[in-house]
């Protein structure tokens, strides 16, 4: 029998009573505790929670009756989603709960979201929610949350919510019993790990990195460039889960310059470097800029080079001007690390469709680049200039012994 574990169960009591009667009930006889949180404010809850909604509010720096008296639901849910967030960190912290299940609508969904992103990569996260056969990502936002629709509200008890739910508790259950069934490394070397950013474009050259830093007895961390990976990656390096990067694509800059579904904000690239890691970075794919569907690009970019990647994502080639300014951030940032730093430049293409021949091979555009991040730089950082396109295996290889040799420089003198 698994050791018992407390799973804290977030939702508002004033709308979800029977439901999270049902939810702990099913945890408590598949041999878990339930922590009831409750974050309603204005409904009567039908019953007492194992954490009140007084005791939330409390948290915040309020309380229920100043919230009700306030008559502004925004700032009610938000000081209920500060209360939650603090308390089921710190009770994490304190190694009182395992796991995370959540219930809700569109508010609901909100301030159990945001509950489970207050808590570390790995904890347990279930989010049963209306919302989520839509756009999630501001509800998962960097976070391990999974989620699950509930089909029809989440109100009464049909067949068909309980059968939902049902899962929902076994998906939970599943998850903090698997903490006990990890598998044992105790004995084994601890490996470095280093991060590795790639994008479909520049995918190949991500797959040779990850094979020849693994050969080099490295463990990867690889993250998708899509804004949402980015955004992880820096937030393991301030956590300290990360030894080295190997910023192979910076294309998220791109979308944070012109406006794409796919930035990471205006402060990717810069963790590491505050972090003082060492790190060798490429411009991957600095070539584009990514939209959705073609009548999702902005009417102000219709007469520019545009690429249907698939379906669902059009990309557009960045142009001279907005390369100067991505090469001006790039530089700027690499040249403020505290750590060792190489700026590493493909000279015959940034991405797969930069090529020679293919669609947006434009030798002034990355040129314009690469002048501004040259001259960003200064004195700070050395740059490598590689006669390669990015997918070269000659790339990988080179980034990878750079990037070997920093690490090792940092050995020595750590």
């Amino acid at each position: 029998m698994p050791n018992s574990k407390t799973i804290a169960v977030v939702c508002t009591l004033d709308t979800k009573g029977p439901q999270a009667q049902f939810v702990a009930r099913l945890i408590e006889q598949s041999g878990h505790r339930a922590l009831l949180v409750d974050t309603g404010v204005l409904g009567t809850p039908p019953f007492a929670a194992g954490v009140s909604r007084e005791e939330v509010a409390r948290e915040a720096g309020t309380s229920i009756q100043a919230l009700v008296d306030l008559g502004d639901r925004g700032k009610a849910l938000a000081a209920m989603m500060a209360g939650a967030t603090a308390l089921v960190a710190r009770w994490h912290s304190e190694g009182k709960i395992d796991g995370i299940l959540g219930m809700g609508g569109g508010s609901g969904t909100s301030i159990a979201s945001a509950v489970m992103r207050g808590l570390p990569f790995g904890v347990p996260k279930m989010m049963i929610s209306t919302m989520s056969s839509g756009e999630v990502g501001r509800y998962v936002g960097t976070k391990d949350i999974a989620m699950l629709n509930s089909v029809t509200d989440i109100m009464g008890l049909n067949h068909i919510l309980c059968r939902i739910l049902t899962n929902g508790v076994g998906a939970i259950v599943g998850m903090v019993e698997a903490a006990d069934r990890a598998i044992d490394l105790e004995g084994e070397p601890l490996k470095p790990t280093v991060a590795i950013t790639a994008f479909g474009v520049t995918n190949s050259a991500a797959m040779r990195c990850h094979a020849l830093l693994e050969e080099a007895g490295f463990n990867t961390m690889i993250f998708h460039a899509n804004g949402m990976g980015g955004r992880a990656m820096e937030e393991l390096i301030v956590q300290g889960a990360i030894d080295g990067v190997l910023d192979l694509t910076t294309t998220e800059l791109a979308d944070e310059l012109c406006g794409g579904k796919l930035s990471a904000g205006p402060h990717r690239l810069e963790a590491a470097g505050a972090r003082g890691l060492p790190q060798v970075v490429l411009p991957g794919a600095m070539d584009m800029v990514n939209f959705g569907p073609p009548e999702t690009v902005p009417p102000k970019y219709a007469e520019r080079r545009l690429y249907c990647h698939n379906p669902s994502t059009t990309l557009m080639r960045t142009t001279a001007d907005e390369n100067r300014i991505l090469g001006r951030w790039v530089g700027e940032k690499l040249a403020k690390a505290t750590g060792p730093s190489v700026l590493l430049l493909p000279l015959l293409g940034f991405s797969e469709y930069d090529r020679e021949g293919c669609v947006f091979h434009d030798p002034e555009a990355d040129g314009a680049f690469m002048a501004a991040a040259v001259t960003a730089l200064g004195a700070h950082t050395p740059v490598v200039r590689l006669n390669h396109t990015i997918n070269d295996p000659a790339c990988a290889d080179r980034a990878v012994a750079l990037l070997l040799e920093l690490m090792r420089q940092v050995d020595r003198t750590g």
